[in-house]
This record gives C-alpha cells, sequence and structure tokens, in this order.
C-alpha cells in the first residue's frame, strides 16, 4: 500500500491530526453536552437573567461589511427588528478578517453577490441580478457615509446606501453623502477599525453578523433563530405577528422528473452541516426523481485549510440549532476526524460498487453525529456497515486503502471550478449537462427544491 499523496496530510490545524483516543473520547464528551438542546437553553437563560439584574435593554449589535452582498441582504431587516421588537440597536461598520477564519476571503465576496441575487425574492428583500464587484471609489464613498450617520438613522441610510452601491448609481451615493454626510477617510478607517475589533472581541470574523445574548446569528438566514429567540424573551411584546424574514420550507412540489435533471451533492464524513442535510438531500432527489450523484470530499482540516476553536465552535453551535429547528435529535457526537474519515471513504468505491455507497455515508454521518459511535475501532465501523446493508467481514478486508483519493480531490476542484469551497454544496444540472444552480449551504436545499420544479414547470 503506498503512502497517502500530500494533498491528503493532515495539515489543517489542531483538529486535523488523529487524537489519541482518550483524547479524541474526552472532547467529544464535551461537545456532546455543549450541543444539547439544555445546553443551549441554559445558556440563553444566563444571558437574560443578567440582563434583567443590569437593567439593560435587549440589546442586538450588527455588524455590516458595506461590499459584502449578505449585508445587505441583512441591512433590509434592520429597521423591522427595531420597529417590531423594540431592541436597542448598535451597528458597527467591518472590514474582511485577514486571517484563518476566512481561508478563501477572495472567492466569499463573488458567492455573496451571486447567492444573495439567487435568495433575495424568497426572502421579500432585494439583491440586483448579475451584480459584480461593487467599484472600489463608490464603497469608499459608501462607508463614509455610513461612518457619518449616527445609530438611529442607520438602519434606513444603509440600505438606500446598498441599493446605491449596487446599483452601481454614483449620483445616488452623492445625493446621499450630501444629504446625511460623509466622515473623512481617517474617521471612517478608524469606525471599521473599531467595528473589527469589536467582533473579535465578541468572538466571530464575518460580515452581517448580528450579536445578541452571548449568540451570533448570520445574515438573512439566521434572523428566524434571533427572531424567535427576542419573541420568547418578550421583546417587543411577544409573537402575535407574521415572522420577519422566516426559512423557506424544503418542499420537493407536485412534479417529478424523469432522471433528465442531476443534482449533485457535495458532502464531507465530518462536516455537521452535512450531517443534518444529507438524507434530505437523498430524499428530495427521490422524491423528484432527478439523478442524484453524491461527491464526497476530504473534509476541509484534513486538506489543509485551518480550523480555529472560535470558527469551529459557532459551526457546532450553528448545526444544534439549525437541527432542532428541523426536529432532529442531534449532537450525540463522536469525532471521526482524521483515520475514521479515511477508513469510512475507503469503502465507499467498493460500496457504491454494490449499490450502498450513499447508504454508506448516511450510516456513517448518523453514527458519528446522532448516535455518538466511535468510528476509531472496528467496532464502530463494523456498525456502520451494517448499519449501509454492507458486509462486515468483505469492508474490514479492504478498510484501509486509497483507492478514493483522486476521486476526492476531482470532486475539490470540480466545487473550486463554481465558486465553492466547503460543504455541503449543491449543483443542478438541465438535461443538456449545463449548469443551472450552484451554491454552498445546507440552507440552500429548499432553493434547489424550488428550482427543480421551476424546470420541470418550464419543460
Amino acid at each position: 500500500m503506498s503512502e497517502p499523496d500530500d494533498r491528503f496530510r493532515d495539515q489543517g490545524g489542531t483538529s486535523s491530526s488523529n487524537p489519541p483516543a482518550p483524547v479524541r473520547w474526552l472532547m467529544s464528551k464535551v461537545m456532546s453536552r455543549m450541543l444539547s438542546r439544555t445546553a443551549a437553553e441554559k445558556r440563553h437563560d444566563k444571558a437574560e437573567k443578567a440582563r434583567v439584574r443590569a437593567g439593560e435593554p435587549h440589546r442586538v449589535e450588527y455588524f455590516h461589511q458595506v461590499e459584502d452582498g449578505y449585508s445587505h441582504l441583512a441591512a433590509q431587516l434592520l429597521r423591522p427588528l427595531v420597529d417590531r421588537h423594540g431592541v436597542e440597536l448598535v451597528c458597527h461598520l467591518v472590514t474582511v478578517a485577514h486571517d484563518q477564519n476566512l481561508p478563501e476571503p477572495d472567492l466569499l465576496l463573488p458567492l455573496s453577490r451571486y447567492d444573495s441575487a439567487q435568495v433575495a425574492p424568497h426572502y421579500g428583500l432585494r439583491f440586483p441580478k448579475s451584480a459584480g464587484p461593487p467599484d472600489p471609489e463608490l464603497v469608499k464613498l459608501a462607508e463614509r457615509i455610513l461612518a457619518a450617520v449616527d445609530q438611529k438613522s442607520f438602519p434606513d441610510v444603509a440600505v438606500a446606501v446598498g441599493d446605491a452601491l449596487w446599483g452601481g448609481d454614483n449620483g445616488a451615493l452623492s445625493s446621499l453623502a450630501e444629504r446625511h454626510g460623509s466622515a473623512d477617510p481617517a474617521t471612517t478607517d478608524t469606525k471599521i477599525n473599531q467595528g473589527t475589533e469589536r467582533r473579535g472581541k465578541l468572538g466571530h470574523y464575518s460580515g452581517a453578523m448580528f450579536h445578541y445574548g452571548g449568540e451570533w446569528y448570520w445574515g438573512a438566514d439566521r434572523f428566524y433563530h434571533l427572531e424567535n429567540r427576542l419573541i420568547r424573551q418578550g421583546a417587543g411584546g411577544g409573537g402575535d405577528h407574521d415572522p420577519i424574514c422566516p426559512r423557506p420550507p424544503i418542499e420537493a412540489g407536485p412534479l417529478k422528473d424523469d432522471g433528465s435533471l442531476t443534482f449533485e451533492l457535495y458532502a464531507s464524513l465530518r462536516s455537521p452541516y452535512t450531517s443534518i442535510i444529507f438524507d434530505k438531500a437523498v430524499q428530495l432527489a427521490k422524491d423528484t426523481g432527478v439523478k442524484l450523484v453524491v461527491r464526497p470530499v476530504l473534509p476541509m482540516v484534513m486538506r489543509g485549510v485551518p480550523a480555529t476553536r472560535q470558527k469551529g465552535l459557532y459551526i457546532f453551535r450553528d448545526t444544534a440549532r439549525e437541527a432542532a429547528a428541523m426536529g432532529l435529535e442531534w449532537g450525540r457526537f463522536h469525532d471521526p476526524i482524521g483515520d475514521p474519515v479515511r477508513n469510512g471513504y475507503s469503502l465507499y468505491p467498493w460500496a457504491r460498487e454494490c449499490g450502498r455507497g450513499t447508504e454508506l455515508l448516511s450510516s456513517f454521518l448518523r453514527a458519528a453525529f446522532f448516535d455518538g459511535v466511535n468510528t476509531n475501532n472496528d467496532r464502530g465501523m463494523q456498525t456502520v456497515v451494517e448499519n449501509a446493508g454492507l458486509s462486515w467481514p468483505e469492508a474490514r478486508a479492504i478498510m484501509g486503502n486509497r483507492d478514493f483519493e483522486e476521486e476526492l480531490e476531482a470532486n475539490r476542484l470540480a466545487m473550486y471550478e463554481f465558486g465553492s469551497w466547503g460543504v455541503p454544496s449543491f449543483r443542478l444540472l438541465d438535461a443538456d449537462g449545463n449548469q443551472v444552480l450552484a451554491l454552498w449551504g445546507q440552507d440552500r436545499l429548499w432553493l434547489f427544491a424550488r428550482e427543480i420544479q421551476r424546470l420541470l414547470r418550464e419543460a
């Protein structure tokens, strides 16, 4: 058996190594307790008691990055948030965090534009189709305008500035500068640096972020979590109204394909987000009749992408609340990083030949993220294999090979070609093999379901 290619060596960070069994067990137990619904409720209760004890209002801090498409969507939620829930809103300007939390900043901004244009109409928001990168000079002017306005004016001015910026309307921005003023460059830079430092101090790294009661909420996509929490805690007098920005449901729809459309699912065996959406993506393909192509990739930290503790903690907690919203009993976690993931992938080509490849990946994810099965030993892997309807003696004889490496690398490169670098990612191809839609995130499956129905209606 040859040594693994350097592309597949652990290179990412502390979580990318093969921890000793006792350390892996202890880390997994700590994470499982932290991810429970009870733990989340205790964190919320503790924050709320501290707020009441200090006599403070419901205070939400928002971090706005002018050239980030997601921030323009989030800005459109600021005024409804204040008006409906009576929060004290504190807005900050920020810039890109040039650290290991954002491994592909050059890809993130184009994705933010493309993605925002796709989801905006479904959220009742607006973002121009086919928006290119904004003029750097217009970005600077937009930042100077927002650096000059007070907190009360920020929600409305941020939307007007964003509309002008993404519309490439220099005249509109100039008019806004005349109406609201514009800070000098030094003052603007100071405010951006202060906002960026504040975000880092509170423990995050992205634009379009809301922070409330010790917890982070990303843009329009996590706004429903923030609003639900505010309602539970009585902000604005309760919840006798329609939600401001509800998450669209995942609905297969009435029309069924004959296999002419292709739905690609890029998945990782150590991805929390993949673990909660994998089975639903597979079921969507079955329900709609599209051809499902599963394209596994190596976990990011095992292919040289750093993973900081700060980012990892946010991802796991975010997945826990997403799972809870989906009604999933998720979070009994036993970390499969390193050899367990490789062993799982080493069995995938064989399982696929047996017609059970998708079942093997599903079984592995359920074992590691739902059932707390230790996949770092033969007993755990036997559970995975047999729950997938496969033969353990056959699996045991071939487990540990490296035959999967070229395929996983090809899948990684395919993701990068359509502007994604993480999982789960989805891509929808029409009958001619042309890309119709390609996006990253378990929170985009609903959009693919709608796009499949649109294509079938127009066929």
